[in-house]
């Protein structure tokens, strides 16, 4: 049953999802990652998270990349990792 840390926060009246993964994330292709991303959406509904799921990993140095969508882009460039970890709240796990 896999588990991951999630931080549920709400930004400006929007609720998000953040779930850091495992760096090697960067390595797939965008149709798996977008792949991997409907896969949390739907688990996160069926648990009742409210919001948009945002995946997130470590790309090196303080960057923390992020698939996001592209109205969000300039709030997660503002972001690193700690603040994430720091927000952590909920667990997701099926």
């Amino acid at each position: 049953m896999p588990h991951f840390k999630v931080a549920h926060i709400r930004e400006q009246g929007v609720d998000l999802i953040i779930i850091p993964v495992d760096d090697m994330f960067r390595l797939k292709s965008s149709t798996d990652q977008n792949g991997v991303r409907d896969e949390f959406q739907l688990r996160a509904n069926a648990a009742e998270l409210a919001g948009t799921v945002v995946l997130v990993w470590e790309a090196g140095g303080n960057l923390m990349g992020f698939l996001a969508p592209n109205s969000f882009h300039p709030y997660f460039r503002s972001l690193n990792l700690p603040f994430v970890w720091q927000n952590v709240n909920r667990e997701l796990s099926w």
